[in-house]
């Protein structure tokens, strides 16, 4: 998926990316309709006209497909993480890089993102696979910066991952592309005070 102007360079790369972007976006709205778990990959093979052997050079699985707008959002994320100033307090920098990454989306990921959202909370298998691409990005943030102690820093990416999923909440369910900085913003802000709340 392609979050900015850039374009494949070759027609071959160009149909590669309509086709996983077909496939991406009939997913969210079939299994959405039908279920996630009740329906087959072979009627979202059938609806976009691809074979299994195109599908599996695109994707893993059926929860590989269903869970695009939240795998798009975290490689982005990591890229931006990658490139931001890394100075002051990481959680800054942590809030930061979410805030560019939500910049790069585009009107289709908006579309998409909280279809997913939806799905993933209907369905147990999509759940688990969210929770282990959860884990494993987490893990990748935490070995991206390795210099800070191991401890404290997997720690704040918890709290951090943890005010992500905090703020969808209070995003769903009128998921207005605006509101969600202005949330997360919100929710970070309320980290301090809420560590120091009292029994």
């Amino acid at each position: 998926m392609m979050t900015t102007s850039e374009q494949p360079a070759t027609l071959r790369e160009r149909k590669k990316l309509r086709t996983r972007q077909a496939l991406a976006n009939t997913a969210v709205t079939l299994f959405g309709e039908r279920g996630f778990d009740s329906t087959p990959l072979d009627a979202l093979l059938e609806q976009v006209e691809v074979s299994r052997r195109t599908f599996f050079r695109n994707f893993r699985s059926k929860e590989d497909v269903a869970h695009t707008a939240v795998t798009q959002l975290w490689d982005v994320y990591l890229e931006v993480l990658d490139g931001i100033k890394k100075s002051g307090p990481l959680a800054d920098v942590f809030l930061d890089a979410m805030l560019t990454t939500l910049e790069r989306m585009d009107e289709d990921w908006y579309r998409r993102f909280p279809l997913t959202l939806r799905l993933i909370a209907d369905s147990p298998a999509l759940d688990g696979y969210t929770l282990r691409h959860c884990a494993e990005v987490q893990a990748e943030i935490a070995r991206r910066l390795d210099g800070h102690s191991r401890l404290e820093l997997r720690l704040l990416v918890e709290f951090f991952v943890t005010a992500w999923r905090c703020t969808l909440d209070e995003w769903l369910p009128d998921c207005t592309p605006g509101e969600l900085p202005v949330l997360l913003r919100r929710t970070c802000s309320s980290m301090n005070s809420a560590l120091s709340l009292e029994a």
